[in-house]
């Protein structure tokens, strides 16, 4: 049974009231003053107090924090005589979860009580009420997507649904979601085999923006525009961790695009984050600069050129900016960066590779105790935004605000949780990454993945001139036979990228402008 404790000091006034609450299955318990209400809150777990403002002795407002402070979770609803500002402030100040006005109408009470008593059971019920009537359209328009624009409105509405119903209590719902989810990434992937070589080698109507376009189609067009632009890379990023973090950003910045491009294949740093910069496909760069582009089973950084291949790009495009070019990779270079932020103030455009996520995915999969704390994507979400709240990637944000910045957040690529393995066989130079492998002696099932055997038709570099590439679908893993099961247990529920799905291929393109 719910319990109320209802404070007033003329508490037989509202005997009616009481006997109305009482009718409706609550248990009711009063007094008359402040000290008698901080005694029995702390005997008792009440699911909801209702506090008079304005009481002889000590006030609502004096009695409210003494509250808190024995039971600071119980939601408190602050009866006053007026809406008088400075009243208002002080109590929504003090943590109150509601308020109503004198005087009280049993309709206005009863609402109040069930929307912070049973908010968690009536949020649930609608939330799987509205998705069980989404379900079918958005089914239908897996079945009918034809174009990389109808993914992104699919993707982002099952994103959107993923945050809605990880805050439910209905476990079956989720487990509907979760197949929706996989469904699509299913035809996803098929979409992805249909027409990734036509977009990498004609462009025509139905061809993405994609990595290597990305600044030329996207990028540069908003820096010519707004003269202080910082772009914000943030590598592994994928739009359900944009949509935990937008929120602590609201004070600072409206958002004026909330987009998505398509990232190339693979979908690992190596390539992808080359290839932005660059604005050349992989095998351009390798033709191109081949002292500047090393293969898979080269020994050496992959992605040391990132500030030469953007110079060239921005010369190429003839632009004039004055430009800064920053690469976060450990944690004190954040703490650097936000102590001399002067040179970015100053620039035209302004980029920042941030590389926090990419190092958090990889200690998710070697270290048990944060695997334990991020089993789902809703627990990941969450990790991200506890990082991010308490990050110097916040605090710099900040300071870009205030000081007019437009910002541009996006990412090279971003990771899908695995769970089913895929056999392949190759020699000692096959690649190691799980999600996708290149080399010259490569045995899978091609049912299984997506083949791509004339590397150039992709344009993608070969380390041999047999050699070949084949990419997961979904949430497979690439394993070799020989010892498989150890491999399988140490990577199965791990974040990886370079293969195909929605989570990896579908980038988020977020811009953002200061608030005045």
């Amino acid at each position: 049974m719910v319990k109320i404790l209802w404070v007033d000091d003329e508490i037989e006034l509202l005997k009616p009231h009481i006997l109305l609450l009482e009718s409706k299955g609550y248990e009711v318990a009063t007094c008359n003053n402040g000290y008698d209400a901080i005694d029995m809150a702390s005997e008792v777990a009440y699911d909801v107090i209702i506090l008079d403002e304005m009481m002889p002795g000590m006030t609502g407002l004096e009695t409210l924090p003494l509250i808190k402070d024995v039971r600071p979770t119980t939601p408190v609803i602050m009866v006053t005589k007026s809406e008088e500002e400075d009243i208002m402030d002080k109590a929504i100040g003090s943590k109150i979860a509601d308020y109503i006005v004198k005087p009280v109408n049993p309709s206005q009470m009863l609402p109040l009580i069930k929307k912070h008593v049973h908010s968690q059971r009536l949020v649930t019920e609608q939330t799987s009420a509205d998705y069980r009537a989404e379900f079918g359209r958005i089914s239908q328009s897996v079945q009918s997507a034809s174009t990389f624009s109808a993914w992104s409105n699919i993707y982002r509405k099952i994103v959107g649904w993923d945050i809605e119903l990880s805050a439910s209590s209905d476990g079956n719902m989720r487990e509907i979601l979760q197949y929706q989810k996989n469904e699509a990434n299913q035809e996803f992937c098929r979409f992805v085999r249909r027409n990734y070589t036509r977009w990498i080698n004609q462009s025509d109507e139905d061809t993405p923006v994609m990595t290597h376009t990305l600044m030329r189609s996207k990028i540069f067009p908003i820096v010519d525009l707004n003269p202080k632009t910082t772009l914000l890379l943030i590598d592994n990023f994928r739009y359900d961790q944009w949509r935990a973090i937008s929120s602590a950003l609201r004070g600072y910045f409206d958002v004026a695009a909330d987009d998505f491009y398509c990232s190339i294949l693979p979908t690992a740093t190596q390539y992808a984050r080359n290839a932005i910069f660059a604005g050349l496909m992989p095998l351009a760069i390798d033709k191109l600069m081949p002292q500047k582009w090393l293969n898979d089973n080269e020994e050496g950084g992959k992605n040391q050129y990132e500030e030469e291949f953007l110079a060239r790009q921005i010369a190429q495009a003839g632009k004039r900016y004055k430009w800064t070019f920053d690469k976060l990779v450990r944690p004190e270079a954040g703490r650097k960066l936000l102590e001399n932020m002067h040179h970015i103030y100053e620039a035209d455009f302004s980029v920042i590779v941030y590389n926090f996520l990419d190092i958090l995915s990889h200690a998710r999969t070697e270290t048990d105790i944060i695997r334990e704390l991020t089993e789902d994507d809703a627990s990941f979400r969450s990790l991200t935004r506890s990082w991010f709240d308490n990050s110097e990637l916040l605090a710099m944000l900040k300071l870009l605000s205030e000081h007019g910045h437009t910002v541009i957040i996006t990412s090279d690529h971003g990771t899908v949780r695995v769970d089913n393995p895929v056999r392949v066989q190759g020699d000692r130079e096959t690649s190691s990454n799980l999600r996708y492998k290149t080399g010259r002696n490569l045995a899978y099932n091609p049912r299984e993945v997506f083949e791509i055997t004339r590397p150039k038709d992709a344009q993608l570099p070969s380390s041999n001139i047999s050699s070949s590439y084949i990419f997961a679908y979904d949430n497979d893993f690439l394993v070799y036979n020989n010892d498989a099961n150890r491999h399988i247990r140490y990577y199965r529920n791990t974040f990886q990228h370079g293969g195909i799905s929605l989570e990896e291929m579908v980038v988020p393109y977020i811009v953002l402008h200061p608030k005045r």
